[in-house]
């Protein structure tokens, strides 16, 4: 038995929008579940066992898998036939581990801290900064269509997720916002923005 305890528009929308690409909708219970936003609305919700109230979680056969990265990586290898993955013993295989850590390593730490305006010459050297991530990312889409290849994955999903909800911080390069497109305009994705905006109704 597997469960995703979701809230709607949080970080946990792009294992729901996983979910649907992978067409396994039927083999995962999605629960609805309130958390704290960082407006001051929501609240801690019972029903969430997450350790630290947060989402996404999911829990198969009472096992926790907490963690966007974790959870993608745990849903494309036990789904394998989806596509969305890449499986071990492929030559992308590590390409793939690696965009994956990227996103929870560098990316949203980097975009957090220019969101909020701190700065250190120690966080850019430990974590690098803007104009380091986006040429890194323009780099990889200047070779191929997508993070890991010509086809689309979970990788190109999880990291593309941010310009999604920060539309702002989208690069200007024309490589990376003809990608942001391609990922945005998968109609999984408009499947899931749809759903949360009923949910958060």
């Amino acid at each position: 038995m597997l469960t995703l305890y979701h809230a709607p528009n949080s970080r946990s929308s792009r294992i729901v929008h996983l979910i649907h690409e992978m067409q396994i909708d039927d083999q995962i219970d999605i629960r609805t579940v309130a958390i704290p936003r960082m407006d001051g609305t929501g609240h801690a919700d019972p029903a969430n066992p997450h350790p630290e109230g947060k989402v996404p979680l999911l829990v198969h056969d009472g096992v926790e898998i907490r963690e966007s990265n974790a959870i993608i990586l745990y849903l494309t290898d036990m789904f394998s036939d989806s596509g969305l993955g890449i499986p071990v013993g492929h030559p992308l295989r590590g390409r793939y581990l690696t965009w994956l850590a990227y996103y929870g390593n560098v990316v949203e730490p980097v975009y957090l801290l220019a969101f909020t305006k701190l700065s250190h010459p120690m966080l850019t050297a430990s974590l690098r900064d803007v104009p380091a991530v986006e040429k890194t990312l323009s780099k990889a889409l200047s070779e191929n269509k997508y993070l890991c290849g010509d086809s689309y994955t979970a990788a190109d999903l999880n990291l593309a997720s941010i310009f999604g909800w920060a539309p702002d911080a989208l690069p200007q390069d024309p490589l990376i916002r003809d990608w942001f497109t391609r990922c945005a305009d998968r109609p999984a994705r408009k499947w899931m923005m749809e759903r949360d905006k009923i949910a958060a109704e």
